[in-house]
């Protein structure tokens, strides 16, 4: 029996047209994706110089994500530094089109930025489209050899000078809030461009002590922890990374329940780690074809191999995954962030001095 039969022709041409609507709007197949891509560059966007961990997964992104794209585009790494990656994010979630040709690797602490500095994350960290995790982020503190302090009772009688970046950067907030709550007697120094300076800094004496993702320090100064140079003395997370398993998180030197809570908070972006994304409105297609294309590319034993040739921790996870853990940093409590924000504050933080030009 035909259509017309059954619903009569004025109400055909109306069924006609919502079907023709639902064919117009409904996910694209495979093939418009690989229109979308084919000859064109698919950028990643980061917020760190080249040198660091984000620089290391972009490239590696960079080098084996394409093949797996359907299109297979050129894919590109852009840097865009400033503000510890908050310049790059707010460029990204705020002013550049969701058409799924720029991605980015942009910090894990995009939601806490939103949470507890809401002036300087002015963006939706809720909505954001994850595409999928090289490895997690656990923060590390390395103490440089001869230091006045290397261990965390040493730290609570004896000053250490801790290196950082930008005083709103995680690598000053981390430092700082244990200066705050576990008591460790820590003088920020900033300024340093890039997690790299700063480590070297710290090698050369200028400082005491530095955080950065741990994945940095054990593809850039593998050597350097060897030796003795640098010695890994605590962890930023909510589980301690396999290659630290001596090495104590922050709520693990702290004794009172709200003390815990607060360190626990303020590392419980680690899960996302290093974590490609797609910004909000980005089509579903598109994410998941990205998706798809990431979890080929971190199996492929090209990717593998080159990944352990440049010493790069791989411990994968899914977009869906990491979306997860994003969601759940939401759920704090409003006195939990109101006491973290207080935590993580920088006041008194030193700069370091530029030398003059001759």
């Amino acid at each position: 029996m035909k259509l017309s039969h059954i619903v009569g022709k004025p109400a055909l041409v109306a069924v006609t047209a919502i079907l023709g609507a639902i064919t117009a709007f409904s996910p694209a197949e495979a093939g418009s994706v690989e229109d979308l891509y084919k000859g064109k560059d698919l950028t990643i966007l980061i917020g760190h110089p080249p040198g660091g961990s984000y620089d290391l997964y972009a490239q590696l992104a960079a080098k084996h994500m394409g093949q797996y794209i359907p299109g297979k585009p050129n894919v590109i790494v852009q840097h865009n530094p400033g503000g510890g990656g908050r310049k790059a994010a707010a460029k990204y979630l705020n002013k550049m089109a969701a058409d799924g040709m720029t991605i980015a690797l942009l910090p894990d602490t995009l939601a806490h930025i939103q949470l507890l500095t809401p002036k300087r994350g002015k963006w939706d960290a809720a909505k954001i489209r994850y595409i999928g995790r090289f490895a997690p982020a656990n923060a590390a503190f390395a103490v440089r050899k001869g230091a006045p302090a290397t261990t965390i009772d040493g730290m609570r009688k004896t000053q250490l000078i801790a290196g950082c970046t930008g005083k709103s950067a995680r690598s000053a907030q981390m430092p700082a809030v244990l200066k705050n709550i576990a008591g460790l007697k820590f003088k920020l120094i900033c300024g340093y461009k890039g997690s790299k300076k700063a480590t070297l800094a710290t090698l050369r004496g200028e400082v005491d002590i530095v955080s950065k993702n741990w994945a940095s320090f054990k593809s850039g100064d593998a050597a350097e922890l060897a030796a003795g140079n640098l010695k890994i003395v605590l962890q930023a997370g909510l589980q301690r990374d396999p290659d630290l398993p001596n090495v104590p998180l922050l709520q693990e030197i702290v004794s009172d329940q709200q003390s815990k809570d607060i360190l626990r908070f303020v590392g419980s972006g680690a899960p996302i780690g290093r974590s490609l994304m797609a910004k909000p409105g980005v089509p579903d297609d598109v994410v998941t074809a990205l998706r798809a294309a990431f979890q080929k590319m971190v199996k492929d034993k090209n990717f593998l191999a080159d990944a352990a040739k440049r010493k790069a921790i791989i411990n994968p996870a899914t977009g869906e995954e990491v979306e997860r853990v994003n969601k759940d940093i939401f759920k704090a409590s409003p006195d939990l962030i109101k006491a973290a924000r207080a935590a993580i504050s920088t006041k008194g933080a030193g700069s370091i001095k530029k030398k003059k030009k001759k």
